[in-house]
């Protein structure tokens, strides 16, 4: 110490000038080497490569890896620099021979550059190969070597030589050669890979390729010699065939590495993707795909989410179309016509408020609601039905009218709580069709709320009867990212545990279907709440499912918005829907919530909470708030005679003959359609005629429906077709007068139909019966 500060004081200028040379040396090499654009890489979460986007500068360059396989990593010192690890960036021998061999020949033969310079003059690209650039190169590999491990200088050089063509690095050269990972490479690819970057265009398909044999061989013979493979191993290594031509990279889930490149471009991004099932899922959409396009659908979008992690495990955004219908388009985050797949999130929420019991029953006849008439799929009506058989087979009236008794805007405020991106507008906006497919919403927000539920259903179980605050969160593709799912509260996050649960019933029976449709592929054994889902006009094909587990969601139809014939959810979308539960592991169902339920007595036929006169009842769990629903309003106690046939009363019957049963009774229009699906359904008995008192009659209009506008059309020899007007009766065998405009037009009797022919305008019908019961309708005719 005192010897240096004795040199400093006696050589000031000489000390000034070391330690500015020195302060030079440490800030000569530049914090980051390379800063060439890289491709955009995504690899599953078990680090198998999905797909690459090349660099912005057209190089197949991957983003930088610190590590280097052990194979790649001896045969290229063994090659290119056998003393790396003993040199300090530069090697003076080698220096000292190249140097005089490029002097007795004229000309620069030799380089005599380590690895570690090697790595400086690809960081300086450009630059011309001249004794000062050498110079150069040597100080800066010095620093370098001073600044990072043997290791990283190796990295360095891996991910940055280049390998022929566009091809840089060795994990791309890896794919494009060999079609494999680098750490997957045998002994004789990496020596091929080893020998590249001293001369690159050897790889070029068809030339050079005894130059690059003899390389490869050389090598792996050097390796035989130093006892770093044994004889069988170079054997079968120099029998191996060199690389022909490039391979096309992985492209397995193309769609989100456009989706990864939107806010990670150039960047190496691990993914939660399941690598088996992301290629079993292609495979599924592609064998659809092959079937849908014969009727000119060429679309379709898969998405698979962990209910437990919120990771996505497969996600296809489209089918294997081609450019002219869209292959690129990324379907998954697409607002698209919902159809029917919000009809579960009414059902809960009414369930959820204490509106509706789960099998209470519902009307399904012809509805109008000002301008807007609904209909059910097959055109058909029931009178009434249970909730939940209206929302597994999704009839479109009874879903109308319980979002009319819900509130439009009541349920407006549940979506939007869902975080619904594409709901954009008020309730009014959408009006009653809101639940029919008016909104749209798109693939992930769908399977996010559905995997919402089903977690909340899980954890309540897994905890002690509670929900988490954040159960709605956004799910996951980056492997990086861990769902935080808030903190843990007896408050419900959306909708009560029972409520979901008892709406997950309701859709577990949608697996048994009434139709004649193919259900082939549906396997019974597999407990899946499940709905599908149209818009109007057979634009869009919905298939949503979950289990305690998974979540999949799938969207079929055109990416340019075309109709198709056919184009209907469950015989396009949910065929592609099971066949990837198929490959899912099973899962047990969900366990009831208790602790949000109460066991009620409940009237078998109406779904109410019975009353003192429902003759068939059952002791059922239905969620606390549904306590508060009305008691069974069917029933009745009529006093019927010994054979039931006639109602009577005290005036005609003594007291001790009279019989007092319970009876089920609907208004005459839900009565209309109720018995054409349920022949065992009897109506109240007519009053006897020797009995005093006043009769229930009741009466409605079938057709026409309220404030109707009908077009008549004429026949072939120009005659106006007519117009068949329709009531319903509680007592058809009474007569009824029909009036048009207070003019009087006919009787009917029984069958309560009339034929006119009205003039084109506004017109009033009213219909009157024998006792006196009128009803009017009014109508629009147009020819």
């Amino acid at each position: 110490m005192r010897r240096l500060t004795h040199f400093i004081k006696t050589h000031k200028k000489k000390s000034i000038v070391l330690g500015v040379l020195l302060i030079c040396y440490f800030f000569c090499l530049p914090n980051d080497l390379f800063k060439d654009p890289t491709a955009t890489v995504i690899m599953s979460k078990n680090n198998d490569l999905l797909g690459a986007q090349i660099a912005s500068d057209g190089q197949w360059r991957f983003p930088h890896n610190d590590s280097v396989p052990e194979k790649f990593k001896v045969c290229i010192v063994q090659f290119e620099d056998e003393y790396f690890y003993k040199h300090p960036g530069f090697n003076p021998v080698s220096i000292f021979k190249a140097l005089k061999d490029n002097i007795s020949s004229g000309e620069v033969k030799r380089g005599g550059s380590t690895l570690t310079q090697q790595v400086i003059r690809l960081s300086r690209k450009g630059q011309a190969r001249t004794y000062l650039e050498k110079l150069k190169e040597i100080i800066l590999a010095s620093r370098l070597e001073f600044r990072d491990s043997k290791e990283n200088i190796l990295a360095y050089y891996s991910s940055n030589a280049p390998f022929g063509g566009n091809v840089v690095g060795l994990d791309a050269a890896a794919w494009r050669y060999f079609n494999r990972d680098a750490y997957q490479l045998s002994w004789a690819e990496s020596a091929t890979l080893a020998v590249l970057p001293n001369a690159p265009s050897l790889i070029y398909p068809g030339k050079n390729q005894e130059r690059l044999l003899e390389k490869r061989n050389h090598l792996l013979k050097k390796l035989l010699e130093n006892t770093i493979i044994d004889k069988l191993t170079y054997e079968l290594s120099i029998a191996e065939d060199l690389p022909k031509k490039p391979y096309a990279l992985p492209q397995i889930a193309p769609h989100l590495l456009q989706k990864v490149a939107q806010k990670n471009k150039g960047e190496r991004i691990q993914t939660t993707i399941d690598t088996k099932l992301q290629e079993r899922v292609n495979h599924i959409v592609k064998t659809q795909y092959n079937i849908l396009k014969q009727n000119e659908i060429h679309n379709a979008a898969v998405l698979v989410l962990d209910v437990h992690t919120r990771e996505v495990l497969a996600y296809i955004g489209n089918s294997p179309t081609d450019r002219t219908h869209q292959k690129d388009v990324d379907i998954i985050d697409k607002p698209r016509s919902t159809g029917s797949i919000l009809k579960p999130f009414l059902y809960a929420a009414m369930l959820d408020a204490g509106d509706l019991l789960p099998n209470t029953l519902v009307a399904d006849i012809p509805s109008q609601f000002g301008s807007y008439n609904p209909e059910n799929f097959n055109k058909e009506f029931d009178g009434v039905v249970p909730a939940s058989r209206a929302l597994s087979r999704s009839l479109n009236v009874p879903a109308v009218r319980m979002l009319q008794d819900f509130g439009l805007d009541r349920f407006h405020h549940y979506l939007k709580q869902l975080e619904l991106k594409d709901l954009k507008y008020n309730a009014n906006h959408y009006g009653l069709s809101l639940i029919l497919g008016g909104a749209e919403s798109n693939l992930w927000d769908l399977c996010k709320s559905y995997a919402a539920l089903s977690s909340t259903l899980n954890h309540f179980s897994e905890t002690s009867s509670e929900y988490y605050t954040n159960e709605f969160v956004e799910p996951t593709f980056m492997a990086s990212k861990r769902i935080d799912f808030g903190k843990k509260s007896t408050d419900k996050t959306l909708f009560d545990a029972a409520s979901i649960y008892l709406t997950y019933e309701s859709l577990k029976k949608v697996n048994r279907p009434e139709g004649d449709e193919s259900w082939a592929f549906f396997d019974d054994s597999k407990q899946i709440a499940w709905k599908t889902g149209t818009s109007f006009g057979f634009r869009d094909a919905w298939a949503i499912g979950t289990t305690k587990d998974y979540v999949v969601g799938v969207w079929v139809g055109n990416a340019d918005g075309e109709g198709r014939p056919g184009l209907v959810g469950v015989q396009t979308a949910a065929p592609i829907l099971f066949d990837v539960f198929d490959i899912l592991p099973n899962s047990d169902w969900f366990a009831k919530p208790f602790d949000e339920m109460q066991q009620a007595t409940i009237c078998s036929k109406s779904g109410h909470r019975a009353s003192s006169i429902c003759d068939d009842t059952e002791d059922t769990y239905i969620q606390i708030s549904g306590l508060k629903t009305e008691p069974c309003p069917y029933h009745i106690l009529a006093h019927v005679d010994a054979t039931e046939t006639y109602q009577v009363n005290s005036s005609c019957e003594e007291l001790n003959a009279i019989k007092h049963k319970p009876w089920f009774v609907l208004s005459p229009l839900k009565a209309y359609y109720y018995k054409t699906k349920n022949p065992f359904y009897k109506p109240l008995p007519k009053l006897r005629l020797d009995c005093m008192g006043e009769n229930q009659v009741a009466m409605d209009f079938i057709y026409p429906k309220t404030n109707n506008s009908v077009f008549l059309p004429k026949d072939f020899d120009g005659d106006t077709n007519d117009l068949i007007l329709k009531i319903a009766h509680s007592k058809p065998e009474s007569s009824v007068y029909w009036y048009i405009d207070e003019r009087y037009v006919g009787t009917t009797k029984d069958i309560h139909e009339l034929a006119i022919v009205p003039k084109a305008g506004e017109h009033l019908i009213t219909v009157v019966d024998e006792f006196g019961n009128e009803a009017k309708r009014k109508i629009s005719i147009s020819e």
